[in-house]
């Protein structure tokens, strides 16, 4: 098994409305889809954002696409236009998202982009 950042085997799509984040994480490879349905669920991406403290986090599954939208509502101060904050923009978040860590079978390897090195576990 090896450890690498969500983005090596993603990328993401964001947008915001009012006080909501609207964020997609699509697969880079189809083989890829099924460790990020089982390890990004709502539950992990409100962890991830505990500090936002979001009221609710929705996962949406799109297994066509082999991507999966997760809303966010109450992580935007407000809303884009109300904060102070240009970090609580939906692009800022969605790097958040991508740098979570993810535990992938070591063959799936040559799937992810970006530099090959990873963590290395037994």
């Amino acid at each position: 098994m090896i450890t690498v950042p969500l983005w090596r085997a993603a990328h993401g799509r964001t947008g915001d409305k009012g006080n909501r984040s609207n964020i997609s994480v699509i697969a880079w490879h189809a083989d890829l889809y099924a460790p990020l349905v089982e390890q990004i669920t709502d539950a992990a991406v409100a962890t991830r954002f505990a500090h936002r403290r979001p009221s609710r986090v929705q996962r949406h599954l799109l297994p066509t696409l082999h991507a999966m939208n997760f809303v966010l509502d109450d992580v935007l101060d407000g809303g884009v236009n109300d904060a102070l904050n240009l970090d609580s923009h939906g692009k800022s978040l969605s790097f958040l998202l991508l740098d979570m860590p993810l535990v992938l079978p070591a063959s799936l390897a040559p799937l992810l982009r970006g530099p090959h090195t990873f963590s290395v576990h037994n």
